[in-house]
């Protein structure tokens, strides 16, 4: 998880909503009933466990009462959440996991605000593991102009996706973390402020 983050005591903030975002499921032949990512949340101890769109966004919360899930660190949790989804669905998914709060700054970071959308331009956020290199000055562009990474924070990196003919070019999310060396999931920015909604709902 990034560095801010990563001695984060979940069992401090129970009353708190947590979302995990699951990496590449439900395409290309991984599928994941969400049901059954649900049952597998629940397994662990988790509460008021539930998804938003087949994409992968699981909201929980963490247990009141001592349970091994309440005791870990986030990520201890994270690799709790990501061995049980691997043991129930027989393939890996990564797993990046942010509270309502998190996410709701990550949003309002964004540097969106000066980008003209058209329907060839598309706001994306991606999460990471960890944060990419210190001292990176933005932009980066790829080489062939079709997406470029326009600010990160520490746990979030911010892209902006240029359409050719409808298709995108090349696969950004990839890019990051051979470059950086993370791991990363990406949400279009108008999915992840809809994922917001979602998880503060009660």
């Amino acid at each position: 998880m990034p560095t801010k983050r990563g001695g984060a005591e979940p069992a401090a903030q129970t009353a708190e909503t947590w979302i995990a975002f699951l990496r590449a499921v439900n395409v290309g032949g991984r599928k994941a009933p969400m049901a059954q990512v649900r049952e597998l949340f629940a397994e662990l101890g988790l509460g008021a466990v539930r998804s938003y769109i087949a994409s992968g966004n699981v909201f929980f919360t963490l247990p009141e009462a001592p349970a091994p899930a309440a005791a870990m660190d986030r990520p201890a949790l994270t690799l709790a959440i990501e061995e049980k989804l691997r043991a129930g669905l027989g393939f890996d998914v990564p797993v990046m996991l942010r509270t309502v709060s998190e996410l709701e700054a990550a949003l309002l970071a964004a540097p969106f605000d000066q980008v003209e959308v058209t329907p060839e331009v598309r706001l994306s956020v991606v999460f990471l593991s960890a944060p990419l290199e210190p001292g990176l000055t933005f932009p980066v562009r790829s080489p062939k102009g079709d997406w470029e990474l326009l600010g990160a924070t520490d746990g979030e990196a911010f892209v902006v996706i240029r359409l050719e003919q409808g298709k995108l070019g090349g696969n950004p999310i990839a890019v990051l973390e051979k470059t950086y060396q993370v791991r990363a999931t990406a949400r279009f920015f108008h999915t992840a402020g809809k994922i917001l909604a979602a998880a503060r709902q009660s």
